[in-house]
């Protein structure tokens, strides 16, 4: 019978070099796309006119939106202010103001292959907005480097637990980061959280790719779905922050695609 580990390793899909190199592809147009929204995030500007921009962009570096391959969702981006944690529906009524704290995520699907990519932002920020938004990029670079043959996904949630608990801040614990490829979401799952025993946790193994995300709030870590169905916010109203990337793992080492 096998044990927790090698049923997870079992589910894992592996990419072939033909298929990482269309994922590299992929991911270096959302890289471009990503950069290009990083620009447009300021104040006065809608989340619409983001989520419209990024379709644009997508479309223009011969991709598709992978969040529109989601059923029932109807954009190519997820954008959340604040309290706002993931699948903010980016609507026209959502004006950015001076001291929010802007998320978008995004994908793009490119030649058979979905890559996956988030960033936060403050406009305007002050001091402890730009903390708080820098403890996520941090986190983030430190759980990349533990993508490494020998490592298992215990190694990557830990490091973010850790990261950002040092902090007094409260990891996202409802929702993880996930394996990607052919589908948006495939195995293994990458809490932001440890739980259980390290070698109950799957192996990292040569040619998986992982989009790998940081979803940390200053409150509780409680989430609750919004009226519209989608958007997931901090239950107690205090602010959230998202830093996400697709990472592969070669015989030479962990590359980031959409960096």
């Amino acid at each position: 019978m096998l044990d927790t580990s090698k049923r997870e390793m079992a589910k894992i899909k592996i990419k072939t070099p033909e298929e990482l190199k269309k994922m590299f592809e992929g991911g270096r147009k959302l890289a471009k796309v990503k950069a290009r929204l990083k620009e447009a995030v300021r104040e006065g500007i809608r989340a619409s006119e983001i989520d419209l921009l990024a379709e644009k962009l997508i479309l223009g570096e011969g991709g598709f939106p992978s969040f529109k391959m989601v059923p029932n969702y109807s954009w190519s981006t997820c954008v959340n202010v604040n309290d706002g944690v993931v699948h903010g529906i980016p609507r026209k009524e959502i004006v950015f103001k001076k001291g929010d704290l802007v998320s978008v995520d995004l994908g793009i699907f490119y030649e058979g292959f979905h890559s996956d990519s988030s960033f936060s932002l403050g406009i305007d920020e002050d001091g402890f907005l730009k903390k708080f938004i820098s403890l996520g990029e941090r986190t983030l670079r430190l759980a990349i480097k533990k993508v490494e043959s020998g490592n298992r996904i215990y190694d990557i949630s830990r490091v973010i637990e850790t990261s950002i608990k040092k902090e007094g801040y409260s990891p996202i614990r409802a929702l993880v980061g996930h394996g990607i490829g052919k589908d948006l979401h495939e195995e293994p799952q990458i809490p932001c959280f440890t739980s259980g025993k390290r070698t109950d946790s799957p192996k990292i193994p040569v040619g998986v790719t992982l989009a790998i995300e940081v979803m940390y709030t200053e409150g509780s870590g409680e989430i609750e779905i919004g009226n519209d169905g989608w958007t997931i916010k901090t239950r107690d109203g205090k602010i959230a922050a998202l830093f996400e990337e697709t990472v592969a793992l070669t015989e030479t080492g962990s590359v980031v695609l959409t960096g």
